[in-house]
């Protein structure tokens, strides 16, 4: 197979929000207890935390962590999470049909987030709560002093705020499973009303607004519009949620899911943007793409209710999972103008990238790599790339392009990568790129993941899925033709060669 890549300077999507690269970590299974937190393990810190967990976290390079929930925030009370962890009540969790003990709540978290080199992405519960306790959160965790909530902070030996610059206004209201589910005008209200309370507590902030709990859901496009239509003047962005998984074992409608994730991306934009037509605004609302993964392995899994941080959704993700996750992400950075935010779902063990045992381990998942590639090497700008190769059709798609791409540019630093995913399981790809105007652009290291089957994992002890070094492709003027294997994930670093000028 041949394909051409055409990249130049002034095909600029956008900035790259690094906040793009976020992830999870809702009080679900075993992502908090046994997960971020386990005080008897061998690597645990001072503070219970597992010290192996937040090595590989920084290896991702994670900007920003989503807390607590998730669905498990629509019941929580904040309160029960604060002051001496002997006081603090254990609570049975409807979301998950388990038993909280809240050892670890706000200002632990915050202090985890300063050991993984993290920021945090607070939601506040406006399932059986409302717009006073909200307000009152922003007031404990991001006041200075002199008030009833700052000082209480300060009580429980926290002397500086925590600044918390990032809130979302719930979670996923329109679902019937929800705690407190709303109808789109209920939660409009309630939302502006928080939001406009928080940010009058602090004017610093930013608030997410709920969007469809996913495009499948019944409220999809009603809901966003007659939400917004309330709370727009209020919000600034809009959250998206979208799991895909392959039941069927369609490896090639599977893989072809991001072309539904272009077309809910582009939905959700139509309505924001309408919204601001209808308002006659100048405010732009972007997105916040605060769920996505791959989420259908452990779907079913027995669990002994009420029991506490029980293993849950601990999907063991195989190699097809990550050249899907490496496609979303291609995705997400094509709509980097106005994604501003995304959170992987979640972080660790929960349908996550690091994967723990109780006591034991730790491993990287298969969708660990092209997470940690991205994060680390698609900072600055993201460039549309002009990709021209073979299509082919899948039972639930059409005009499906075999390569997916993306390249991103970092002018200061006067690096580019380029990222491809190749999604034939048979045919190789020679890929000519042509630079256009960055001359003196050479490639200095090339990363694939390639050969291994479909379904190959990782585990405790063996962890044979991971990238591995290439030659450099070669250049011939501004051409770098890359040889791209089957079923692969490609990483190509570039930098500029001062000594050509």
């Amino acid at each position: 197979m041949k394909a051409k890549m055409t990249l130049a300077k002034e095909f600029k999507i956008g900035t790259i929000d690094k906040r793009i690269y976020g992830s999870f970590i809702e009080h679900l299974g075993r992502a908090v207890y046994g997960g971020i937190y386990e005080p008897d393990h061998k690597t645990a810190d001072e503070d219970g935390f597992r010290t192996d967990v937040i090595q590989l976290v920084k290896e991702l390079n994670v900007p920003i962590v989503r807390y607590p929930g998730g669905n498990f925030v629509s019941g929580y009370n904040w309160e029960d999470g604060v002051g001496p962890v002997e006081n603090r009540p254990k609570r049975l969790d409807l979301a998950w049909g388990t038993t909280e003990p809240n050892y670890i709540g706000t200002n632990e978290f915050m202090k985890w987030c300063q050991k993984a080199n993290t920021d945090c992405m607070m939601a506040v519960n406006l399932g059986t709560r409302g717009p006073e306790e909200a307000r009152n959160l922003v007031e404990y965790t991001n006041h200075k002093s002199g008030s009833a909530w700052s000082d209480l902070r300060r009580s429980h030996g926290y002397e500086n705020p925590w600044n918390i610059k990032l809130w979302c206004l719930g979670n996923e209201m329109d679902g019937a499973w929800q705690m407190g589910a709303k109808t789109a005008v209920e939660y409009g209200r309630v939302a502006l009303e928080a939001s406009k309370m928080m940010k009058w507590t602090d004017s610093s902030i930013e608030t997410v607004l709920c969007g469809s709990s996913s495009r499948n859901s019944k409220t999809f496009g009603e809901w966003e519009a007659q939400s917004l239509d309330i709370a727009y003047d209020s919000i600034d962005y809009v959250s998206l949620h979208q799991y895909y998984g392959n039941h069927d074992g369609d490896t090639q409608s599977y893989l072809a899911q991001t072309l539904e994730m272009e077309e809910f991306i582009h939905t959700v934009l139509c309505v924001c943007d309408y919204i601001k037509a209808k308002k006659r605004s100048k405010k732009t609302i972007n997105l916040s793409f605060d769920e996505w993964n791959v989420w259908y392995h452990s779907n079913n899994a027995p669990y002994e209710r009420w029991s506490m941080a029980p293993p849950r959704l601990e999907d063991i993700y195989n190699f097809e999972d990550a050249l899907l996750v490496a496609s979303m992400l291609i995705t997400l950075l094509r709509h980097c103008d106005r994604i501003k935010i995304a959170c992987l779902a979640q972080l660790v063990n929960v349908i996550a990238p690091i994967f723990t045992e109780i006591g034991g381990g730790i491993f990287r998942q298969t969708i660990f790599y092209p997470f940690e590639h991205l994060s680390n090497f698609g900072r600055g700008v993201a460039l549309n790339p002009i990709i021209s190769c073979p299509k082919h059709d899948t039972k639930r798609f059409t005009d499906v392009p075999y390569l997916e791409g993306i390249a991103t540019y970092d002018e200061e630093n006067e690096t580019m990568t380029v990222f491809v995913v190749n999604k034939s399981l048979d045919d190789s790809a020679v890929l000519d790129v042509n630079l256009m105007d960055f001359g003196g652009y050479k490639p200095i290291e090339f990363i694939s993941m390639d050969g291994y089957d479909k379904n190959a994992v990782n585990g405790f002890d063996n962890s044979c899925v991971k990238p591995h070094k290439n030659a450099v492709p070669v250049m011939d003027g501004s051409i770098m033709t890359v040889q791209l294997k089957p079923f692969s994930w490609n990483v190509i670093r570039l930098k500029k060669n001062e000594s050509l000028y």
